[in-house]
């Protein structure tokens, strides 16, 4: 259902239920009061015929004389009955409208009575000796009624129509901002960078153009990135690929000359060591996609945990290499709103980026302690190099190293970063007091912190 529709129903609906409401009130009220005036018109009637009556006073006598009422002539559906009363139940008609009912016997003041299948409304007024008794159809009433309420209801049924095609015409042109901003996006071009053209709309929408400038800007940024991922990991898949295929060229060639073992080995072994690297290559590239398409984790683990885990993995990598590690608990660490595995991953892309740039002698301390209140900060301290400013800032970048003739892919401090991002913590690279650099990963415990208000 369009936006369009769904508003004219909404405000047709509660305007039609609203204004319905309205008129029957107003048509029982005004059918209230017209019933009214016409019992006041039928009592002024019976007044009017009996000061014409008190006129003649020898009324009596004419009832004494008279075989039958006399009959006078009405319009239909209005009658009226002299009648004079000698007695409590002795009551003679003098003068009657033709086909009238018989209302001799009618009590006095209102009254509703059927006669010849047809209902009446009477008023009866008595003064001395004289009765007076004037009555209408109701049938004649009930249609004067009906013809009352048509005259007013249809003005108002069409009034109602007009009204929902107004609504119609008013909410489309309404609307036409969102139409002009549909149809601006709709023409946009894909990799299209430019900032969205000026649109005239209302207030209400202003946030929402905000809105869209703002994820076209994301946009953008994002294609930029993974433009510069994809060329980069392009560049850096095709350095170990161009070595797998020229190891591999040398070792064909020197399998087919006699006395060429030693160098059909090592050709193998090059190539299996380039098998290797792309392979790591690989999977931190599956790590990173990993974590750009998948929301933060709500399982929880334990830091000391995914510390020990991480050591663990390293060892078999480095061997005795990784007993230069000091590890130092200061305060004891809560669960934290990561899971084993990405944290795990966290601590191994910091203690490789510190063992690969610090000296075989030198130590690197792994620190875990309380960091502000709700969060666990996890810091490796290193003897290395450090980063100047601007390394700093670009050391997070995917495929950034700080020397190229380092072994490594860049791809380290790019994971770390986005893990503690992605679950609300932060990662900070700080040059130490004598050289080196503290990698500072400050990750929140319990209830993740919700990354945008």
């Amino acid at each position: 259902m369009s936006l369009r529709l769904r508003l004219l129903l909404i405000i047709g609906i509660s305007l039609t239920v609203l204004w319905s409401a309205v008129a029957t009130w107003m048509l029982m009220d005004a059918r209230h009061s017209l019933r009214e005036a016409l019992d006041s018109r039928l009592a002024a009637s019976a007044r009017m015929v009996a000061g014409l009556v008190a006129q003649f006073p020898n009324l009596q006598e004419l009832a004494q004389s008279a075989q039958q009422p006399l009959d006078i002539i009405a319009r239909d559906g209005v009658a009226c009955e002299i009648s004079v009363v000698r007695s409590e139940v002795e009551i003679q008609a003098v003068s009657r409208t033709a086909g009238s009912p018989d209302m001799s016997q009618v009590a006095l003041g209102f009254g509703t009575h059927v006669h010849g299948g047809k209902r009446w409304r009477t008023f009866v007024l008595r003064e001395g000796h004289i009765q007076i008794a004037a009555a209408d159809s109701i049938e004649i009433r009930e249609s004067l009624v009906r013809e009352i309420m048509l005259s007013a209801g249809l003005p108002f049924v069409v009034a109602l129509f007009g009204s929902l095609l107004l609504l119609w015409i008013g909410i489309g042109h309404g609307l036409a901002p969102l139409e002009r901003i549909r149809d601006l996006l709709s023409r946009r071009r894909p990799g299209d960078d430019s900032p969205l053209p000026k649109v005239k709309a209302p207030i209400e929408l202003q946030p929402l153009l905000r809105t869209i400038e703002e994820l076209l800007e994301r946009q953008q940024a994002a294609i930029m990135r993974e433009r510069r991922f994809t060329d980069s990991a392009a560049h850096e898949l095709r350095t170990p690929l161009t070595g797998i295929k020229t190891h591999i060229q040398v070792a064909h060639l020197a399998a087919q000359r006699p006395g060429e073992r030693n160098t059909l080995d090592t050709a193998l072994s090059q190539a299996d060591q380039g098998v290797q690297q792309l392979q790591n290559i690989l999977q931190r590239l599956l790590e990173l996609a990993r974590l750009d398409g998948q929301g933060a984790s709500q399982e929880s683990s334990q830091a000391d945990e995914a510390v020990y885990a991480a050591l663990h993995g390293l060892k078999a990598i480095y061997g005795d290499t990784i007993d230069q590690i000091t590890l130092n608990i200061r305060s004891k660490p809560g669960p934290v709103q990561i899971e084993k595995s990405l944290l795990t991953v966290a601590v191994q892309n910091l203690i490789d980026n510190a063992l690969r740039y610090t000296k075989a002698q030198q130590s690197i301390s792994l620190r875990i302690e309380a960091g502000e209140p709700g969060y666990l900060r996890i810091s490796v301290l290193d003897h290395g190099p450090g980063l100047s400013d601007s390394e700093r800032d670009m050391a997070m970048n995917r495929f950034w190293r700080g020397s190229q003739q380092q072994a490594g892919y860049g791809l380290g401090l790019s994971i770390v970063n986005a893990i503690a991002t992605q679950h609300g913590g932060t990662l900070e690279l700080l040059n130490r007091q004598g050289g080196g650099l503290e990698a500072r990963l400050t990750v929140p415990i319990g209830a993740p912190r919700p990354l945008y208000n």
